[in-house]
């Protein structure tokens, strides 16, 4: 210790531990605030002091408080005893008084003693006296409200000749109270006395000792306190208010610290003198030996340095040049807190630091733009605004302009011929930044080849990035192009970089970047960061690309399986629109099918999810769809045979565990038969039609939603309704009314808006829906089918009802013969009166109950015979020997078509005849 004491003088000092000199206690002595600031000191724990100082005033507080809390204690029971044997004095003589038996035995005893126990109550300092009889019933009481009521304690020991004593809350309170036998002269208990007091009595008198107790248990804690604060003064003067361990370590330890730190440290008193200069202040300011003593400006230091180092002020990270080096020099001051007039300054030989921060801002700036290509290039799957969007990029944090060329194959989404190039192909321009409109450069748009020794071309041929720091020196590209090339130097031009676009091994185009003659040319440095940020870009346009060659395939397949055309039909006015998506082709569609009997069957779906699987999907559930459809199914029953199919598509994918396969659809199903009016409908998860009656009003018609399809185990539910003639019903997909900005049920409130105006075609209607849609990008395909309603001429229709006979085939077959004549069909009388013939006769033999005959013209006569059976005939074969059997093969002779439709009453037989062909 005695080298560290007598290297460092100035730790010898009091003022280096306490910041103040030694008479300052004697000087300061009466000041409020100096003394506590040593209060303060004396309870730090931190010291040897501080400790001894905590540890005898906590054993002295803890003696304290037992003393007080055993006095209280101690008093409290004294207090309690002392009610306890006033009461019982008060009850045994009142209980032994002369004249209490008589008293109690006389005709009203309450009369006789309430006025003695009261005498008596005050005279013995209780708060009540109370004689009762051996039933506890009270003759006496404070209150005399109270007399008559039973006594509220314990009795039974009394009534056996003993004394109770016991705490009860009664009608005063909390009260502690004696119970004492009254007995007569042959030693009979006779009646009872109680004598007692409220304890809040007893616990305010202890109350009322507690300040005094407590204020000496406070003066004693402050004369102990004060007296070992003047023992442990001395103490704390004599350690400097440090601990043993703290103590050794500083001495043991702060030497080492000073002279192994890479940073120079040097202490300077309030006149500028060394105190202390560890190796490295020596080293870094090249300071002679016997520098500690001496006044810094002595030390043959630079100027500067001198004069930074003797300002006495604060200073942070200012930089000095001393020689070849430069120093971060920190100086802070000894004296705000306390401490002794000087300044510790700290150097830090920053020169390998700031070539560090060079090369670490270098990387920065590289990874933020590469982080900003990875953001904002590739947002959309677009191959032009894919290199819009790199060009942007280039822009804004690498060249002063940008231009991205494609081949042709890429734009339309093909992948270009793959192997080496002699020479660049044709490239389109796709891209353009930061060039003024008049630049000589190809346009966006513009289609154009590059010769071998253009840099371009060199690039896309050997797809490896050319440099060209200078394109004064491009001779090669000058004498190709010289016109071209001289525009591009006067317009500013000096530095190129091309970077081929390359991406899974396809070449497909390059990126050229250029730097003006205001800017620093291009440098080797930054080949590889336009390689890696060219490099996403590419992976971005494939991307692109793939997704246009995916989507052109798509809409392909789905346009395919969409209707060519509508059907020929006289119950409705049709039109369609079909808008694709184009982020992704969906799985909307539509069909109209024509029905026998001149119905019209609508229908539109939507396949959950987008791409090919949802077109495919699409296309099966619409073939399905027109193969129900010819089983002439109600609107219900065909979405629950839909809704079995695609549950099966489903399980099918989770079996082959191809998630994505997953179906899923909507679909709503309508027929409307013209010669009633009558339209049913069922929908499975579908958002329902539009109805616009003739005079211009919109409502959506309260259809039973019904699960969506492939959920299975729930039934549809069909609605009936009669549409005036004149009515269009608007069928679409959630497309249409769902968007960005608003849910579907604003836009089915925009829709009703949109149809409500009457008279209007259903082209018409489809313009004006589609027209009114928000310009903004599609996301969803829409599907809109536009039906009016057409009601059939009553004459145009005949029914009769046939008995069940055999001989009302005649009448029949004449009946028909009448009204084909009326028809002008008499051409088609013979094989109508044969059709009807043995479509009755089957009906009469194998059916019961009323059988009805309808012809309706149409397109075609359709001939319709109605009965109550559910059983369907089928055409077969006849052998030569059967008798039967070959009625519905004439009938499949001499008809166009013909089949079998049920009704909830029973079934329909029907034949068609085609009109175009008679004569």
């Amino acid at each position: 210790m005695a080298r560290i004491s007598g290297r460092f003088p100035w730790l010898t000092s009091e003022r280096r531990f306490t910041g103040r000199h030694p008479d300052d206690d004697g000087r300061r002595g009466g000041s409020p605030t100096a003394s506590a600031g040593r209060l303060r000191a004396l309870a730090s724990t931190r010291s040897v002091a501080g400790q001894m100082f905590l540890l005898q005033v906590l054993i002295v507080l803890l003696l304290i408080v037992a003393s007080v809390t055993a006095l209280l204690l101690q008093s409290r029971s004294d207090r309690f005893q002392g009610a306890r044997d006033r009461s019982v004095a008060a009850a045994e003589a009142f209980a032994h008084s002369p004249g209490l038996v008589p008293a109690l035995r006389s005709p009203d005893p309450s009369a006789v003693l309430q006025p003695l126990t009261e005498a008596a109550r005050k005279r013995a300092g209780v708060d009540f006296i109370v004689v009762m009889n051996r039933a506890g019933i009270r003759y006496t009481h404070p209150k005399p409200q109270e007399i008559g009521k039973h006594f509220i304690g314990t009795i039974g020991p009394s009534l056996a000749g003993h004394v109770t004593v016991e705490s009860v809350v009664g009608p005063l309170g909390h009260e502690v109270q004696a119970v004492v036998p009254v007995t007569d002269a042959r030693g009979r208990v006779v009646g009872l006395v109680s004598a007692g007091m409220r304890v809040n009595r007893v616990s305010s008198a202890v109350d009322r000792q507690l300040p005094v107790v407590l204020g000496a248990g406070a003066a004693a804690l402050a004369l102990t306190t004060a007296g070992t604060a003047l023992v442990t003064r001395r103490l704390r003067r004599q350690t400097h208010g440090l601990g043993p361990v703290e103590m050794t370590r500083m001495y043991e330890h702060h030497d080492a610290v000073l002279h192994a730190v890479r940073e120079g440290v040097l202490i300077l008193d309030g006149n500028g003198r060394v105190l202390l200069a560890n190796d490295e202040a020596r080293r870094l300011l090249d300071m002679p030996p016997e520098a500690e003593g001496q006044r810094v400006s002595g030390l043959g230091l630079a100027p500067r340095a001198a004069e930074l180092l003797a300002s006495g002020t604060a200073v942070t990270d200012e930089v000095l040049e001393v020689r070849d080096r430069l120093l971060a020099v920190n100086i802070r001051l000894t004296d705000p807190r306390g401490g002794p007039a000087g300044t510790v300054a700290t150097l830090r030989d920053s020169t390998d630091l700031l070539a560090l921060a060079g090369k670490a801002e270098a990387a920065q700036s590289r990874l933020r733009l590469l982080y900003e290509a990875t953001v904002a290039i590739g947002t959309t799957l677009d191959v032009q605004q894919t290199a819009e969007e790199l060009t942007q990029v280039a822009v804004d944090w690498f060249a002063d302009y940008a231009t991205v060329d494609l081949a042709e194959p890429v734009l339309a989404g093909e992948e270009p011929p793959a192997g080496a190039y002699s020479e660049a192909p044709e490239l389109r321009r796709v891209a353009l930044a930061g060039l003024p409109r008049d630049h000589p450069l190809y346009v966006v748009g513009e289609l154009h080849r590059y010769a071998v020794p253009n840099p371009m071309a060199t690039g896309f041929v050997t797809g490896r990035s050319v440099l060209v720091p200078d394109l004064r020196e491009a001779e090669e590209w000058r004498a190709q192009e010289p016109e071209r090339f001289e525009l591009a130097l006067d317009h500013g031009v000096r530095s190129l970089l091309t970077v081929p676009l390359r991406a899974r091994g396809v070449l497909m185009g390059v990126a050229n970047f250029w730097r003006s003659a205001d800017s620093a040319p291009f440098e080797e440095g930054d080949l590889s960061l336009a390689d890696e940020m060219a490099a996403r870009a590419a992976v971005s346009i494939d991307n692109a690309r793939r997704f246009t060659r995916e989507h052109a395939m798509a809409v392909t397949l789905q346009q395919s399986l969409l209707p060519r055309g509508l059907p020929e039909q006289d119950a409705l006015d049709l039109a369609h629109r079909y808008l694709p998506a184009q982020t992704g082709v969906g799985g909307d569609w539509f069909d109209v099918i024509p029905l026998p009997g001149a119905r019209v069957a609508l229908v539109v779906g939507d396949v959950v999810g987008h791409g090919l699987h949802a077109a495919a999907t699409m296309g099966r559930l619409r073939t399905a769809v027109q193969n129900f459809s010819s089983l002439d199914l109600p609107p219900d029953e065909l979405l629950s045979y839909l809704d079995e199919l695609v549950h099966r598509i489903d399980h099918e994918a989770l079996a082959a565990e191809d998630e994505a396969m997953v179906a899923g659809a909507t679909c709503l199903y309508a027929i409307y038969d013209p010669s009633s009016g009558r339209c049913t409908m069922a929908r499975a998860g579908h958002l329902p039609p539009a109805l616009v009656h003739p005079d211009g009003s919109v409502e959506f018609p309260d259809l039973p939603a019904g699960p969506p399809l492939g959920v299975g185990s729930l039934p549809f539910e069909a609605l009936d309704l009669h549409l005036p003639e004149g009515s269009s019903l608007v069928l679409y997909t959630d497309g249409l009314v769902e968007g960005r900005n608003h849910d579907i049920d604003t836009g089915m409130q925009n829709l009703a808006a949109t149809l409500a105006r009457p008279g209007r075609s259903p082209d018409e209607i489809c313009e004006t829906v589609l027209s009114g849609l928000p310009p903004a990008r599609q996301r969803d395909d829409i599907a809109l089918l536009a039906a009016r309603t057409h009601l059939m001429d009553p004459d145009r229709i005949a029914e009769w009802e046939v008995p069940s006979d055999p001989a009302a085939v005649a009448e029949a077959r004449t009946n028909i013969t009448d009204q084909l004549a009326r028809w002008d069909l008499e051409e088609m009388a013979f094989a109508t009166e044969l059709v009807l013939s043995e479509l009755i006769t089957n009906a009469i033999v194998y059916a019961t109950g009323p059988i009805r005959v309808r012809l309706i013209r149409d397109r075609t006569l359709i001939c319709e015979v109605s009965d109550t059976s559910s059983t369907s005939p089928h055409l077969r074969y006849a052998a030569e020997e059967d008798e039967g059997g070959r009625g519905l093969f004439l009938v499949a002779q001499l008809t166009q078509r013909w089949g079998t439709r049920y009704t909830p009453e029973g079934k329909i037989i029907w034949a068609e005849q085609a009109l175009h062909e008679v004569g």
